[in-house]
C-alpha cells in the first residue's frame, strides 16, 4: 500500500482516494475528523446528483423530474464548496498551532498570542459550521427525489443521505470542540443553533430512510 509521505502543503482534493486515507490514518493531525466531514458531504454531493441525473434521464420517471433539478441547483452550490471546506479544515487547525507557538515573553506578546488563538480557533470552529449548514441544505432537497427519484437509485440517494448526515454531525462535532476553548460570548449564534441542527438533521435523515425503507420494500 502506497503511504502518505509528509512534507510541504498539501492539497487533499488532489491526492487519489488512497493518498487521502494514508494521510488521514497518519499520525498527523491533520487531514482531522473536519476535512474527513467535508469530504463526505462531496461524496454525498456526488451520489445525490448521479440519482439526480438518472432520474433526469428517463421518462419513466418524471414525477421526480422537480425534485431532480431542483437538487442539481443545491448541488451546484454545495459541490465545490464542500471541497474547499475540506481543504480549509486543515488549514485552519494548522493556524491555531501556529498561534500557540506565538512568543509570550511579554505582555503585549502574550496578549497578541491569545487574542491570535482565539480568533484562529473561532475560525476553526466557523468552518465546519459551514458543512454542517450545507450538509443540511444538502439533506432537505434529498427526501422529494428518496420519495419520487429512480427508483432503480433509491439505495444510492439512501447512501447519499447518510453520507450528509454524517457530515453534518461530524462536523457539529468539530464545531463544539473549537467552541469549548472560546470565551462564551465567541461564537454565540453557533453555540445556541448546534442542538438544534443536530436534531434537524436526524429528523430530515430519518424521513428519508422511511422513504427509500418503503421503495425497497414495495
Amino acid at each position: 500500500m502506497g503511504g502518505f509521505k509528509g512534507g510541504g502543503a498539501m492539497n487533499w482534493m488532489e491526492m487519489s482516494l488512497q493518498q487521502f486515507q494514508d494521510a488521514l490514518a497518519s499520525k498527523n493531525p491533520t487531514p482531522g475528523g473536519g476535512t474527513a466531514a467535508a469530504v463526505a458531504l462531496g461524496q454525498a454531493c456526488a451520489l445525490t446528483r448521479m440519482v439526480a441525473r438518472l432520474t433526469l434521464a428517463n421518462d419513466k420517471w418524471q414525477t421526480g423530474w422537480n425534485a431532480a433539478e431542483e437538487a442539481e441547483l443545491v448541488i451546484e452550490s454545495v459541490y465545490q464548496r464542500a471541497g474547499d471546506l475540506a481543504q480549509l479544515d486543515s488549514d485552519a487547525f494548522d493556524g491555531v498551532m501556529d498561534a500557540f507557538r506565538m512568543p509570550k515573553t511579554s505582555d503585549e506578546e502574550i496578549q497578541l498570542r491569545r487574542e491570535s488563538i482565539r480568533s484562529n480557533t473561532l475560525f476553526a470552529a466557523e468552518v465546519p459550521y459551514e458543512t454542517v449548514l450545507l450538509g443540511m441544505k444538502l439533506l432537505s432537497c434529498q427526501v422529494a427525489l428518496a420519495k419520487n427519484g429512480n427508483a432503480n437509485a433509491v439505495s444510492d440517494i439512501g447512501v447519499a443521505s447518510l453520507l450528509a448526515s454524517a457530515a453534518v454531525k461530524g462536523a457539529l462535532f468539530n464545531v463544539e470542540i473549537n467552541l469549548q476553548s472560546l470565551p462564551a460570548d465567541m461564537g454565540v449564534e453557533m453555540r445556541e443553533k448546534c442542538t438544534q441542527l443536530r436534531s434537524e438533521c436526524s429528523e430530515v435523515s430519518r424521513s428519508i430512510m422511511h422513504a427509500v425503507h418503503e421503495r425497497l420494500s414495495s
